[in-house]
């Protein structure tokens, strides 16, 4: 249901966006926006006064969109950088209609926690185009991270983390995740899981490489769906055991799909996300005669096409609730260093999407109505912000939250191309799409930095996010309405 009706006050206004569609958290409606320093401070009917008017007939206004898994400004990974750091990954996230990220402080074995965060903070702080948190990758739970330097961070506002059951330097133990799976509960933190068995990966690998079978194809043999299912069943088994929630990232498969809906239907509070590439890529475009396949290498990777159908169902049935990009921008000459016999096996994991992600997933769920545009909101951004503890801040258009607001035009056609985007990578694996729905506007905190094609934001505007803990007491009335 609309809000009720109000009249604009006499009150003046920094900013006001009116004549348009409006998704509150009660729906879309046709309503008006008034703006004072960084909050929505009034919805209603009439014209408020306001210094500046944006006219937002014939389109929609939804809250600022919240990418809430990405990679960029990423210490180097195998000797090599991301593409993109925090300047140009955050610029390409508001072209696409986002007002927040989440990208991760990666710590690796040997190393302090609180120093990755350090170096991090100094990373984003000069370059940050929009606000920002970082979820914290556990890789190395010694008694210091896990006594100090955990707790530490989670207060100063870091409060999710994430674990990885593959990746040498990275993975986990199960006795380490569940340890870490008790700090957690203790704290109210979220748990992230990157849920694939490591020693089916490296088994295949090894057998694969044995026998001269290195072509692209065979990264999707390396990273096997069984494998997937069994590191999510696993991860849920902990968490469940630990009485803590959870979220599977970039779900990919089918029966990983099933094994988080197993687990909702018991009533146990575990959440999936999913991502661009499993409904629009698929191993299909991995297979290549050259090694273009490359731009499409990810971990876990694009399914076949039949797997597609099953991620949608995961989506619309609410299994799958958080939808975000996992932009991990490597540039495709990078990937391809090693020439052209590079085996499947060294091409670096990971490809780009922090700026097509939601024109990608508006175009599908609106043409068709697979999801209401209440329901896509819901998934790209208001579900992110109770998961990650930034509700109602963000993630909603309400009196009081940040004016993080995005106009769209729902009928505007485009064709995805590279040269269009603004990141610093160079190639999308969209390239030639047509969607229809593109954001036009982007607000940040009250300022336009983004209108019609025209760049306004600086570098640096952005601002660190102190979370709150989502799982915190105060906190789980909010957080059982977003698992609903």
């Amino acid at each position: 249901m609309p809000p009720p009706p109000l009249e604009a006050p006499d009150l003046i206004h920094d900013l006001a966006i009116v004549g348009g569609t409006v998704v509150l958290a009660e729906g879309p409606a046709r309503t008006n926006i008034a703006v004072l320093g960084e909050r929505v401070a009034w919805i209603g009917v009439g014209t408020p006064k306001a210094r500046r008017t944006i006219d937002a007939g014939g389109r929609l206004v939804l809250p600022g969109g919240i990418d809430s898994h990405c990679h960029m400004d990423q210490q180097p990974w195998e000797g090599r950088s991301t593409a993109d750091d925090f300047r140009s990954g955050t610029l390409s996230a508001l072209c696409g209609g986002n007002t927040t990220v989440l990208p991760f402080a990666m710590q690796m074995r040997g190393q302090s926690l609180r120093a990755i965060v350090a170096d991090y903070h100094e990373r984003a702080l000069p370059k940050a185009h929009i606000d920002y948190g970082f979820h914290l990758i556990v890789g190395d739970p010694t008694p210091e991270v896990l006594k100090a330097e955990l707790p530490e961070l989670i207060e100063q506002g870091c409060t999710s983390i994430k674990l990885y059951l593959t990746y040498e330097g990275l993975k986990l133990d199960d006795y380490e995740v569940l340890t870490v799976l008790e700090l957690a509960r203790r704290e109210g933190v979220m748990v992230m899981v990157h849920a694939e068995n490591d020693a089916c990966i490296r088994w295949l690998t090894t057998r694969l490489l044995e026998s001269r079978k290195t072509a692209l194809r065979y990264h999707v043999t390396a990273h096997p769906e069984i494998g997937e299912r069994e590191a999510t069943f696993r991860a849920i088994s902990f968490a469940e055991l630990v009485d803590t929630p959870i979220l599977i990232v970039h779900v990919s498969s089918a029966s990983a799909v099933e094994e988080i809906r197993r687990a909702r239907a018991r009533g146990l509070p575990i959440f999936g996300e999913t991502c661009p590439q499993y409904l629009f890529l698929s191993s299909q475009d991995i297979d290549t005669a050259d090694l273009s396949g490359a731009k499409c290498i990810c971990t876990p990777p694009p399914r076949d096409r039949s797997n597609q159908p099953h991620i949608w169902r995961g989506i619309v049935d609410g299994t799958l609730g958080v939808f975000s990009s996992d932009h991990s921008p490597w540039n495709y000459a990078d990937k391809i260093a090693g020439g052209p016999n590079t085996p499947f096996s060294a091409i670096p994991n990971g490809i780009p999407g922090i700026e097509t992600r939601l024109p990608l997933f508006f175009s599908a769920t609106q043409a068709d109505g697979r999801l209401s545009l209440g329901e896509f909101v819901k998934i790209t951004t208001t579900t992110p912000a109770k998961l990650y503890g930034l509700y109602p801040r963000k993630g909603v258009i309400a009196i009081g939250s940040d004016a993080d607001l995005t106009v769209w035009d729902p009928d505007r056609t485009v064709t995805i191309r590279n040269e269009m985007l603004h990141h610093a990578v160079d190639h999308t694996p969209y390239e030639g799409m047509q969607v229809r729905g593109w954001p036009v506007t982007t607000i940040s905190r009250g300022e336009v930095i983004y209108d019609d094609g025209r760049v306004i934001s600086q570098a640096g505007r952005g601002r660190f996010l102190a979370c709150e803990r989502p799982f915190a007491r105060q906190h789980l009335t909010t957080l059982r309405s977003a698992s609903a």
